[in-house]
């Protein structure tokens, strides 16, 4: 290699390294900036004095209750849920190489929202037991894709289709179980399956940072061997991939955030579908899509979550906004995977 083309190679190296610094770095601070304005914002605005008095304990009156009480673990929950769903949504895109290979896509929300509309309807359980279930199912639900679609190693296109066919035989019963509820069921059954964040309270705030602090650090020190997977199976194991380890490692992690974050705000839809590739555009082609995809998933969840609130005369849920904006790119990319002629 000459003198000149590896000095480009490096420069080039450098400058992807220094873009996606600095696409972590915007990253963050929009997150902050979101979050701060998700505190102060609302019906009533409070100054940052007020609520910095309210974060560092002080009584302020009106500000005490509606931004400690209200908006702070709804902020705080919006953060962890879209970094969880962020995080289990590029993994399984980037194990299986495949954009559609997200939980939404593939089952694995389907069958905690089937979990959760059963345990509401049917089982009258409360507010714990049917983020329990639904932890339960979500993670029973994965183990059952992964085993049918194992065959000498996973195929992602297999995983795909057979969580694909999985989904439509959840939500089909989802549909059923909801025909059999009473009103006051119902209207609770479907407030859990839209993606809400209406009335957080800290007691649903905790699993899911517990979650976090578990699971995380295990996705983000697979990172490595997750980015030569995309390689390929022969690639990555020539490499020194323990690859069904390393599989089973990554989507026990990623589904537990998942079911997680699902079991606390229902199935907010799209951002584990959409945090990924919008994370690939800004950081391009270095390193791992891992904390990109997090930060990108807790600003989609934050920023849909405000105006769902207070962009119009209706309040929607999360899960609608977000669910606007993720359905038009998924048409697109079907679309575009049609035209090139390949494989989704």
């Amino acid at each position: 290699m000459s003198t000149a083309t590896l000095t480009a190679v490096t420069h080039g190296r450098v400058r992807r390294t220094r873009r996606r610094r600095v696409v972590l770095a915007v990253l963050a601070t929009l997150v902050v900036a979101a979050f701060a304005v998700s505190l102060m914002a609302g019906r009533t605005f409070y100054p940052p004095a007020d609520v910095l008095a309210v974060l560092s304990g002080e009584d302020v009156p009106g500000a005490s209750f509606t931004v400690g009480t209200l908006r702070l673990p709804r902020a705080v929950l919006a953060v962890l849920a879209g970094a969880c769903f962020g995080l289990g949504g590029v993994t399984f895109q980037t194990m299986l190489r495949n954009p559609l290979a997200s939980p939404d896509m593939i089952g694995i929300s389907s069958g905690a929202s089937a979990a959760a509309a059963f345990a509401i309807v049917m089982l009258n359980l409360g507010e714990a037991g049917v983020s329990a279930f639904a932890i339960v199912v979500g993670l029973a639900v994965a183990l059952v894709i992964y085993l049918l679609s194992f065959k000498d190693g996973v195929a992602g296109i297999r995983l795909v289709l057979i969580g694909i066919g999985m989904a439509a035989m959840l939500d089909s019963l989802t549909a059923y179980v909801l025909s059999q509820a009473a009103e006051w069921d119902l209207q609770e059954a479907l407030r859990w399956l839209t993606g809400s964040l209406n009335g957080v309270t800290w007691k649903q705030v905790t699993p899911v940072a517990v979650a976090m602090v578990v699971l995380a650090p295990v996705l983000l020190g697979q990172a490595r061997n997750l980015s030569m997977m995309q390689l390929g199976d022969d690639t990555a194991a020539a490499l020194g991939v323990r690859l069904e380890r390393t599989r089973i490692l990554v989507i026990v992690a990623a589904v537990g955030l998942i079911s997680f974050a699902t079991a606390a705000t229902g199935p907010i839809a799209f951002v584990a579908f959409l945090s990924g590739p919008i994370a690939a555009r800004l950081v391009g082609p270095v390193g791992s899509l891992l904390l990109p995809s997090a930060l990108v998933g807790s600003l989609l969840v934050l920023v849909a979550d405000f105006v769902g609130q207070f962009a119009f005369d209706t309040r929607y849920p999360v899960g609608v906004v977000t669910g606007v904006l993720g359905a038009p790119y998924l048409i697109y990319l079907l679309i575009r995977t049609n035209r090139a002629g390949g494989s989704l």
